[in-house]
């Protein structure tokens, strides 16, 4: 399925997240530059991209017809989830912290009840409440359990205290981010395409943004040069080229939570990408024996999850013959 391979390519540039973050801390910069940043550098890339595809009009219909939604979303979606990621990575290394992102494999299926579908039969149309897809289900708690095999590798030489701090912000965070985007998927109802959605909740996540910056001039001063620089690239790889790929993906597949799920859980290889840019940039040591077959599983669960998702296309395509 392509929505799976460009999953995949957007985690790889989500990881840069993780390890940029991370660097950042360890150099003495704060959590505060570090999330905010990345988002005040998305505005200006992602306006002129829209302005260049002549329809950044119909983002602001959009968000002047409901206003409250775009905000409550984007706050969701944006600062709920990256917030709580950033402080964690003040806190815990690298790879706890993307290790414990990919709950959000799993959350984004727990979610599926809060969520309804429009059926259409002769009598009229009512909303349905959808159902979690088991399988896929199964299939993801398959790649959380090779999560938990690579975190098991370094687990012991953390305090109870640094795993508190740097595991329940993000698992706040692995829930919102599905819920952010599904929810503003919803509300969009396929009226705007990715770079506009991802704009509009952007400038609604803005405000949040403008204030956690002013804080962070009060508490600890402007950011250094190499943290700007740093925010910067993960803005460009991350905010930009990630989260449109993964929207993008995410998008297509919107109407179908199994294969939504399969895109969903193409976060997983964002641990993969983390351990070797840790082990090249920042000296992490190499993975042992019960981390390398903790990737095998991933890799496993991620074909399952193709394998599963390509059948599913494949009697779909023999129906409508």
């Amino acid at each position: 399925m392509k929505e799976i391979l460009i999953g995949i390519i957007a985690s790889m540039f989500f990881a840069v997240t993780f390890i940029l973050n991370r660097s950042m801390q360890l150099s003495g910069g704060s959590w505060i530059w570090s999330s905010s940043l990345r988002f005040l550098f998305m505005v200006p890339f992602l306006v002129v991209i829209v302005l260049f595809r002549n329809n950044i009009k119909q983002v602001f219909q959009e968000m002047k017809q409901n206003p409250v939604s775009w905000i409550l979303w984007s706050f969701v979606g944006f600062v709920l989830f990256y917030a709580p990621i950033t402080y964690a990575a003040a806190y815990g290394p690298g790879w706890l912290v993307a290790g414990t992102w990919q709950v959000t494999i799993v959350a984004g299926i727990l979610l599926v009840p809060f969520f309804f579908e429009i059926i259409h039969s002769k009598t009229g149309s009512k909303k349905v409440r959808q159902k979690i897809p088991m399988r896929a289900l199964l299939f993801s708690s398959v790649i959380l359990l090779g999560v938990a095999f690579i975190q098991w590798q370094k687990a012991g030489d953390l305090t109870l205290g640094a795993i508190l701090i740097g595991v329940l912000p993000v698992v706040v965070a692995a829930f919102a981010y599905p819920l952010g985007n599904r929810k503003m998927m919803e509300v969009c109802g396929g009226r705007l395409d990715t770079f506009q959605r991802v704009l509009g909740m952007t400038l609604a996540s803005l405000p949040f943004w403008i204030g956690l910056s002013i804080v962070g001039i009060v508490q600890v001063g402007p950011p250094s040069s190499d943290q700007v620089l740093q925010s910067f690239i993960v803005a460009v790889c991350s905010g930009i080229i990630a989260t449109t790929l993964f929207f993008i993906a995410t998008d297509r597949v919107r109407g179908n939570q199994g294969k939504l799920a399969a895109v969903e859980a193409t976060q997983s290889t964002q641990v993969l990408f983390v351990m070797i840019g840790e082990v090249v940039l920042l000296s992490s040591p190499l993975p042992n024996g019960l981390a390398l077959f903790g990737l095998v599983i991933i890799m496993g669960g991620m074909l399952l999850h193709s394998m599963y998702s390509k059948k599913g296309t494949t009697k779909g395509m023999k129906k409508a013959s």
